[in-house]
């Protein structure tokens, strides 16, 4: 049977809100996943660890998310999708009330271990079930639907978990996305049918996708744009209170506006993409290269960094739809298996990037940050002490 048919004749109000469930899974696992960015801090003061250590807490779901995504696919190719979609959305549930329980880092560590794995099983099993939930003339709507919660969970999850770890504490926001993911649970074993598996993704099928020349071009755009963006941007929460020396509630408004903008640019690409898919990734690299390279040297004053901060919103909102639209224009044939890739190598560079950070932030944090702090009191004037 083909992948893209029908579980059954459904409402089209059903079917758009199984689809609008599966939105809001990927939404809730990535917030949960890139939540530490805006509260990098405020965790590493709890467990008394610099913010180097504590960016383990952004590399290590990255790289569990990177092997989970081919191997809980292949090892639950012929289980129901329905099933392991429910019980990856509980595994979030629990990984985000262990983390804001948790009484030392070693226990957080083990909650961003379940983070990672739900992130590599859900997002490769569940961004491909378009074809299965809605008729042929609206999967393409029905997918870029799902993939909307790529940027908008990028682009608003820490922004809103910032706001909520300031106004009450961090592990408050956990919670909060534990409460998402149970109720993102309830919708999935409502609206969601049966989905038996159909099409069964192989080492082979990967393998030979892995040997396309398009494929390639795809994992070594997304290889160096996201690991120059997750390189700088896991520690600019850091940066922004130490550097342009924003208290935390202005913190947490600059990324709103960095979230604003990458909803903008995330729309904005995608249209472009539709037609002039390269063009629009390269413009996407450029601009997230201009703006890294300008942020040390005009982001010690508050209009320079809440500048470079929106256009980096902009430019970095279109890099996940650039690159997923990569993935499945070299693969048309194999979804699934193109979005494992996507995912999988996303992940990794992802992970890649977080690692290398804390290398960017300890020289930031000795020598660099001190010259350009003395730049930001010149401009605006000596610090409160």
């Amino acid at each position: 049977m083909s992948t893209t048919t029908l579980a059954r004749p459904r409402s089209p109000l059903i079917s758009w809100l199984a689809v609008t469930s599966l939105m809001l899974g990927i939404f809730a696992i990535v917030t949960s996943e890139i939540l530490p960015i805006g509260l990098l801090t405020a965790i590493g003061t709890d467990f008394g660890i610099s913010d180097g250590t504590t960016g383990l807490t952004m590399t290590l779901p990255g790289i569990v998310a990177a092997v989970a995504a081919p191997a809980v696919t292949l090892t639950t190719a012929h289980l129901d999708r329905r099933v392991m979609l429910c019980v990856l959305m509980a595994v979030l549930a629990v990984a985000d009330v262990l983390a804001a329980v948790a009484t030392s880092y070693w226990v957080m560590l083990i909650s961003r271990v379940l983070v990672g794995l739900t992130i590599g099983g859900f997002w490769s099993i569940g961004a491909g079930l378009a074809g299965r939930l809605m008729p042929p003339h609206a999967v393409g709507t029905a997918t870029a639907v799902i993939f909307s919660a790529v940027p908008l969970g990028s682009v608003l999850g820490v922004p809103a978990g910032t706001f909520i770890g300031n106004l009450a504490t961090w592990r408050t926001a956990f919670l909060v996305l534990a409460v998402l993911a149970i109720l993102v649970l309830a919708a999935l074993l409502m609206l969601l049918p049966p989905l038996p598996a159909h099409q069964v993704t192989s080492p082979r099928v990967l393998l030979d996708l892995l040997r396309t020349r398009g494929v390639a071009i795809a994992l070594l755009s997304t290889f160096l744009i996201v690991l120059a963006h997750f390189g700088t941007y896991t520690y600019v929460t850091p940066f922004l209170q130490d550097v342009t020396r924003l208290p935390p509630a202005a913190v947490s408004a600059v990324l709103l506006a960095y979230g604003i903008a990458g909803i903008a640019g995330n729309f904005l690409a995608g249209k472009v993409a539709a037609t002039r898919l390269r063009a629009a990734f390269v413009t996407c690299g450029c601009l997230l290269a201009a703006t890294t390279l300008l942020l040390p040297s005009i982001g010690g004053t508050i209009v320079g960094a809440v500048v470079l901060l929106m256009v980096w919103g902009l430019a970095y909102g279109g890099v996940p739809v650039c690159s997923q639209a990569s993935f499945v224009t070299a693969a048309r044939r194999t979804p699934e298996a193109a979005t494992v890739v996507f995912t999988s190598s996303f992940q990794a560079t992802f992970a890649l990037g977080a690692f290398l950070g804390p290398l960017c932030q300890t020289g930031v944090t000795h020598d660099d940050k001190q010259i350009l702090s003395g730049m930001s009191r010149a401009r605006v004037g000596p610090s409160s002490p």
